[in-house]
C-alpha cells in the first residue's frame, strides 16, 4: 500500500537540508557564518565550523554512537547541544569528510535558533504542505498514526521487534521522519521541477563539497553524489529502528527508485541496483574485476593490516585519521571476524580512485571459507585515513 508509513532514518537528511536552505533563502542564516555566531557558548574550536560544514559532513564533529549517547534517555535539544559542545573535533573543519549524525542534530538546533521554530515545523510549513505530502511528519510514539508500519530486525535468524529508543531522541534532525511512498513520490516530483527552493539553491544542494585543499568530495547537502554504472547518481540510505530505506536518482536516465522496508536487514540499496538494471540494462553493475597492480608496496601493507586486524594488534598510530568508535569497537569486531577465517589465501586489487584528498584502494581478500572486500584509504602523508572490511556481496 503506497500509504504505508515508514520510519525513513538518515534518508531524511535531505529534508533537513531543505529546511536549512529555506531559512537561508529567508535571510535567517548564512551558510558560511561561524557557528559561534548562532551558538555563542560553543567551544573556541567551533569558530571554524559553518552551517555548510554541518550540511556536508565536513565539520570534524564525531558521529555519535550508542556508546556515546544513551538511546533510552530523554534528552532535550539543549542536552544534545551541550553534548556536541563537549566533543573533540576529529579533524580541522573542511579538511576532510566524515559522516556525522551529530552535525545534523546541530542543524535542527540551528533551525530553532534562527527561526524560533522546531525544524519539523519549518519542514511542515515550507515543504510538506506545499507539496501535499499529507502523511509526512516527525516520528511520534504517543499519537495514533494511520497506516504506520512496525519495524523488525533479525536476531539469530528469528524475527524480533525493533529496539526501543526514547521518544525525545526520535525527533532530532539527523533522521526522524515518517514518510510514505506517496510522500516520497511527491518529493521526487518537486526535485525534478525544482519546486520549494530557488533553482540556484538546488544547484548548491546537488554540488559536491569542496575541501580546504580545493579538491571535491562527492557529497552535497544531504545527498551522496557518487556515480553508479557510469551514471550520475543522487542517493541516500537510511536505517533506524527496524527500518531500511533508500532513494536513488539517476538524472541522466530520468529515473528515480525508492525502496522502503520495515526490516533492518532489508538491504534496499541492492534492491535499488537490481531494479535499475531491470529498467535499464545499461545500468547493470557487473561488480568489481581485477585490475593491474604494480603497487606491491601497498598490497604488502594491506596484507600486514589484515594480519594485524586478525590478531588484534592494529594501533591508532598507523592512522592519519580514525573515525570515532573504530578503536576499540570496530577493531575488536575485525579481530573476531578475520581471526575466525584463518590464513589469507590471496589478495586482488579490484579498484582504485581518488576520494577527496585520499587515495582509496579496494581489494578482494580470499580466505578458505569467505571472500572479503577490503577498502583502504591512504592520506597524502602516507598514513591510513580509512580501513574497512566487509563480506563480498552475493550477486
Amino acid at each position: 500500500d503506497t500509504r504505508t508509513i515508514f520510519d525513513t532514518g538518515a534518508l531524511t537528511k535531505q529534508f533537513t537540508a531543505a529546511a536549512i536552505m529555506l531559512l537561508v533563502e529567508q535571510g535567517k542564516l548564512s551558510l558560511d557564518e561561524p557557528l559561534t555566531t548562532y551558538f555563542p557558548a560553543a567551544p573556541t574550536a567551533w569558530r571554524a565550523i559553518t552551517p555548510r560544514h554541518l550540511l556536508t559532513h565536513t565539520s570534524g564533529l564525531p558521529d555519535y554512537t550508542s556508546g556515546t549517547l544513551d538511546y533510552r534517555r530523554a534528552y532535550t535539544e539543549e542536552d544534545l547541544v551541550t553534548f556536541a559542545f563537549g566533543l573533540t573535533l576529529e579533524f580541522p573543519p573542511g579538511s576532510r569528510w566524515n559522516y556525522s549524525n551529530t552535525g545534523y542534530v546541530m542543524l535542527g538546533a540551528l533551525a530553532r535558533k534562527v527561526s524560533g521554530r522546531f525544524y519539523g515545523d519549518v519542514l511542515r510549513e515550507g515543504v510538506f504542505l506545499p507539496l501535499d505530502m499529507r502523511s509526512a511528519r516527525v516520528i511520534t510514539e504517543s499519537e495514533i498514526v494511520p497506516h504506520r508500519a512496525a519495524g523488525y530486525r533479525l536476531e539469530n535468524g528469528a524475527l524480533k521487534n525493533q529496539e526501543w529508543v526514547s521518544p525525545e531522541l526520535n525527533t532530532t534532525a539527523d533522521g526522524s521522519l515518517y514518510l510514505s511512498l506517496r510522500d516520497m513520490v511527491a518529493w521526487d516530483a518537486s526535485l525534478r521541477a525544482r519546486h520549494v527552493l530557488d533553482p540556484r539553491t538546488w544547484a548548491q544542494v546537488f554540488a559536491p563539497v569542496r575541501l580546504n585543499s580545493g579538491k571535491t568530495y562527492p557529497y552535497g547537502f544531504g545527498w551522496d553524489l557518487s556515480t553508479f554504472a557510469g551514471r550520475r547518481a543522487q542517493r541516500h540510505s537510511g536505517g533506524w529502528q527496524g527500518f531500511a530505506t533508500y532513494i536513488a536518482r539517476y538524472p541522466d536516465a530520468d529515473l528515480t527508485i525508492i525502496v522502503l522496508a520495515n526490516l533492518a536487514e532489508g538491504n534496499p540499496g541492492r534492491i535499488t541496483e537490481g531494479v535499475a538494471a531491470i529498467l535499464d540494462p545499461s545500468m547493470t553493475d557487473a561488480g568489481p574485476a581485477p585490475i593491474p597492480d604494480a603497487d606491491m608496496t601497498t598490497q604488502k601493507r594491506v596484507e600486514a593490516l589484515l594480519a594485524s586486524a586478525a590478531s588484534g594488534t592494529l594501533t591508532p598510530s598507523e592512522f592519519a585519521y580514525v573515525r570515532a568508535g573504530f578503536f576499540p569497537g570496530r577493531a575488536a569486531f575485525y579481530k573476531e571476524r578475520l581471526g575466525a577465517l584463518g590464513p589469507l589465501a590471496s589478495l586482488t586489487l579490484v579498484g582504485r580512485r581518488e576520494l577527496g584528498d585520499d587515495t582509496v584502494h579496494v581489494y578482494e581478500a580470499s580466505y578458505a571459507s569467505a571472500v572479503m572486500v577490503v577498502r583502504v584509504a591512504v592520506a597524502p602523508d602516507g598514513k591510513l585515513a580509512g580501513f574497512d572490511v566487509s563480506p563480498k556481496p552475493a550477486r
